[in-house]
């Protein structure tokens, strides 16, 4: 039943979209194709046990392939890959982000210890505000 009601209230958007502007994103000063940033992302996540285990055990997923319209998903600007967390009232949570001030939900493959740390900080917050 905890699994369920976390399930429903704590929603994990990853947005991984495969399509989009031909714009290229400066990471680590090398320039990369978004597309690789996104299946190199995934390929982390879905690696990292700890992570898959927490995913499925208290939170919902949304991968996104398309470029969404709602400004709500695109806080600080369109860009990907990114990941948010969505509140129960459906609010991302600012004070949950990675590491770049300018690009806030940005996670790199290397990053994966940062997001685990954010997915226990967002399972505490909802615990905290139930």
């Amino acid at each position: 039943m905890i699994k369920e009601l976390l399930s429903v209230l704590m929603v994990l958007v990853a947005l991984t979209c495969s399509i989009v502007k031909p714009n290229e994103i400066p990471i680590k000063n090398e320039r990369v194709e978004p597309q690789t940033l996104s299946r190199a992302l995934k390929k982390a996540f879905t690696a990292d046990r700890e992570i898959q285990k927490l995913a499925d055990k208290d939170f919902v997923l949304l991968n996104l392939v398309y470029e969404t319209t709602d400004k709500h998903l695109s806080p600080d600007g369109q860009y990907v890959p990114r990941i948010l967390f969505v509140d129960p009232s459906m609010t991302v949570r600012a004070d949950i982000a990675g590491r770049y001030s300018n690009r806030m939900y940005t996670y790199e493959p290397s990053d994966m210890k940062l997001l685990l740390s954010n997915m226990q900080r967002a399972k505490k917050f909802l615990k905290a505000e139930l």
